[in-house]
């Protein structure tokens, strides 16, 4: 699994305009990938290309090759966040000293990693149920990894700690749902909670995606409206698709890689209402598939610190210009 529930395409509700944009899309990439552009740069309205998946509970993707390994990290141990100093290029370390004055002075971002490295050894943990609103989940899973073994944990540790070095260059305050520094966990409810209790202005939660060869791209998850046991979206869903735009026009702009050919019909926008992590959130957060590590084209990106600090630079983007709005 690349994030922290199943899922599985279900057929999407279309907003007229979005037909248009997406047909434009299919004819013309290049001109596609100039309005993602635009609209990280402020051009958002509220016709923007959306489509809603409902909530699935098959435990693979579409295309994926059979359930996800559970990697020996102990042969390519995640990175830890306090061994080195942070460098000027944002490379990941310890990036632990308070904000300096910048344009963020005072604006609170949570950076959630997806997973926890040592989820695997950890399997009764995460597997207990936990509630998410509309109904109950797996607390988390162990998320997927390349054919060489590079794991989703160690990604997301990299680019999420790159990211925060970014931010706070910025001015600001930023804070990690966790930082490896814990056996397993935290589960979807407790990593939406953080952002919750932080009172954040903006939350990402980083992954990579497992599914099948030949599936490629990046793909922003955006919250659906939901209000069902404790779960109520209705006050993020506006200010959490206009972060999200603002990411994926931004990423396609830093990183050069082409929106999901395999989920959000090439808006690189998708809506869920299964994710915990979503559905709990009472501030504005997204989810982001960097790309498929089970795809050699897209885990030789992955595996890559320069293209992990242009997505890192791609995201910093985005939420700044969200902050700034």
């Amino acid at each position: 699994m690349s994030y922290d529930e199943s899922h599985s395409p279900a057929p999407r509700r279309r907003i007229p305009r979005t037909a248009l944009v997406l047909a434009i899309g299919a004819l013309v990439p290049g001109a596609f990938a100039g309005w993602m552009i635009w609209q990280a740069t402020g051009g958002s309205d509220d016709g923007a290309p959306a489509r809603a998946a409902s909530a699935s509970a098959p435990a693979e993707r579409p295309g994926s090759p059979g359930p996800e390994p559970r990697p020996d990290l102990s042969k390519s141990p995640s990175p830890s966040p306090s061994k080195s100093a942070p460098g000027d290029d944002g490379a990941p370390g310890d990036a632990r000293p308070a904000p300096g004055e910048g344009p963020l002075t005072g604006r609170i971002v949570v950076i959630d990693p997806g997973h926890n490295p040592g989820n695997f050894k950890h399997t009764t943990e995460i597997n207990k149920l936990v509630d998410i609103g509309t109904n109950r989940k797996e607390c988390d899973t162990t998320g997927t990894a390349g054919n060489a073994g590079y794991t989703e944990a160690e990604f997301t540790a990299d680019v999420s700690q790159r990211l925060r070095t970014l931010l706070r260059k910025e001015g600001a305050t930023v804070k990690l749902t966790h930082e490896n520094d814990r056996p397993w966990g935290p589960c979807v409810d407790e990593r939406a909670e953080i952002g919750n209790k932080a009172g954040a202005d903006a939350v990402i939660s980083i992954h990579a995606d497992g599914s099948g060869v030949g599936n490629r791209g990046f793909h922003v998850i955006l919250p659906a409206l939901v209000k069902s046991g404790g779960a109520d979206t209705t006050k993020i869903v506006a200010p959490s698709r206009d972060l999200g735009e603002r990411v994926a026009g931004n990423f396609v702009r830093a990183t050069g890689s082409a929106p999901s050919n395999y989920v959000g019909d090439g808006t690189g926008l998708d809506v869920r209402d299964d994710l915990g992590g979503l559905n709990l959130s009472t501030v504005p957060k997204v989810f982001i598939e960097c790309g498929n590590m089970r795809d050699s084209k897209d885990i030789a990106l992955l595996s890559s610190a320069d293209w992990r600090q242009k997505a890192a630079r791609g995201m910093a983007d985005g939420i700044s210009s969200f902050l700034k709005r």
